[in-house]
């Protein structure tokens, strides 16, 4: 057999092989050949011991040697999925990280169904947290801000897409949006000592969106005061951190006065989400009284 009729087969193992060489994993190969023939993953594995069209071969090592590089697989594939909801993405906005959806689904638990809340996304990139919310409380009035005009486009493409509502902002934190019940963010937190090591993937994404200077916790610090503001007493903020800095901004925000402040640890254990609620303005009502929004226990 010819290189140029190889089986899927045949060109699956050998992608497989060239992958685990550069300790990627081996399941990237079923993602670039589906894509390059525009087949899903039923579709390929009834196709396994048919020839590979030439061009389709030709395109599927192109997009191989590309991944090698370290080109980020999303990009190569021109979507990911998050939540639930496939979302385009683009080179120089932040890609999604299953991280993120832990960020999300912990925020919804404090979030009641079938409420008409008020809530941002603050940097919200490709839209993903923003439009994760609404697609699981569609009664929420949802908002989301970032200050690259390019992650607000293609934010916009895939809500509308999605048929889900959300105001994109073109603007810093919170616009001076105010009396809302929820922020929700994943601000930039690598330190920018981390630029020297950091994976070849990252250079294809909005640095603003990565670094934030010497702690990692520039951004994150000048929300506080701005979500503070934003927020209705009671309201609550949720962040994504890096695991090194969760703790030093949850004593930051608790001796800022904000109240319950907890951080909760992903599905690697590694503490990652910080969750602070501001008080109500009568200091005479009880923790449960002035609390509009739930949050579940840490542990």
């Amino acid at each position: 057999m010819t290189q140029a009729s190889k089986s899927y087969l045949e060109l699956l193992r050998a992608f497989q092989q060239r992958l685990e060489a550069a300790r990627k994993p081996a399941a990237e190969s079923r993602w670039i050949l589906g894509h390059a023939a525009d087949l899903d993953d039923k579709q390929l594995a009834a196709r396994l011991m048919q020839a590979v069209p030439p061009d389709v071969e030709q395109t599927a090592w192109a997009m191989l040697n590309l991944r090698l590089t370290g080109y980020p697989l999303q990009l190569l594939l021109g979507q990911t999925e998050f939540y639930g909801l496939r979302l385009r993405v683009e080179r120089g906005v932040l890609i999604p990280r299953p991280e993120t959806e832990g960020l999300v689904e912990q925020a919804l638990g404090c979030l009641p169904a079938k409420v008409e809340a008020r809530v941002l996304d603050v940097g919200t990139g490709s839209g993903a947290i923003a439009l994760a919310i609404k697609a699981m409380r569609p009664q929420a009035t949802v908002w989301a801000t970032d200050i690259n005009p390019k992650a607000l486009e293609l934010a916009g493409q895939n809500a509308l897409e999605l048929g889900l509502e959300v105001t994109f902002l073109e603007a810093p934190f919170t616009a001076d949006l105010s009396e809302l019940d929820l922020i929700v963010s994943n601000p930039p937190y690598l330190p920018d000592s981390y630029r020297p090591e950091a994976p070849p993937e990252l250079a294809y994404e909005d640095p603003s969106a990565l670094y934030a200077g010497l702690e990692g916790l520039d951004v994150a610090r000048e929300l506080l005061p701005h979500a503070w503001k934003a927020l209705k007493p009671g309201g609550w903020l949720w962040l994504e951190l890096a695991p090194e800095n969760a703790y030093t901004l949850l004593g930051e925000a608790s001796a800022q006065g904000w109240r319950g402040a907890r951080v909760l640890r992903d599905l690697a254990q590694q503490p990652r989400y910080l969750a602070c609620q501001k008080p109500s303005h009568s200091p005479t009502e009880s923790e449960d009284e002035d609390a509009d929004l739930l949050i579940p226990d840490s542990e």
